[in-house]
């Protein structure tokens, strides 16, 4: 197993006991350090357990924490007759997890973050799980795809999707530099 596919599950358990210890929609509660310093593997695993891969797992999980309310909210806008509140946590961790690569971490290509999601979905979720996260978050590839604009423009994008009200407004994106 590759080590950013081991960061990829720490990452993942990490924001699922993140969101199972009491985080809620509307806090911006921090992530604990033990989650972040992996103090919760056995202890074979924590010894087994390099730099790299610790290091990537914390980007992923300090980086989707710092922006729950865009990743939230961007897996709202592609839910589709589905409540954001009924989804099971092992569910809402990886698109959560893929959703921050998706919008922030332009270098990792989608096809790899959607494939690295299906994968894990199969290990940790329900039979249908891996179905359900494809299609989210191949959904939110495509409309960030769609609001693609050339690397020498920092005009923000608007992007309009049919769940925008007044109460959530669009989200706005830099473009990349």
């Amino acid at each position: 197993m590759s080590s950013r596919r081991k960061g990829r599950i720490l990452a993942f358990q990490a924001l699922y006991s993140w969101e199972a210890l009491g985080r809620r929609a509307g806090t911006a509660a921090p992530v604990p350090e033990d989650l972040l310093s992996f103090s919760w593997l056995e202890a074979d695993k924590q010894e087994n357990l390099d730099e790299a891969t610790a290091a990537f797992s914390r980007l992923l999980v300090t980086g989707t924490s710092q922006n729950i309310d865009a990743v939230d909210e961007m897996i709202r806008a592609h839910l589709e007759n589905w409540d954001f509140s009924r989804l099971n946590r092992v569910d809402l961790a990886l698109l959560r997890m893929s959703t921050y690569t998706l919008m922030f971490q332009a270098e990792i290509p989608p096809s790899i973050v959607i494939d690295e999601a299906i994968g894990i979905s199969k290990e940790f979720g329900t039979g249908d799980s891996f179905r359900f996260v494809n299609g989210v978050l191949d959904s939110i590839r495509r409309t960030l795809a769609d609001a693609q604009i050339p690397p020498d423009t920092q005009v923000p994008v608007n992007i309009r999707t049919p769940s925008d009200t007044p109460e959530s407004p669009a989200l706005r994106f830099q473009a990349p530099e």
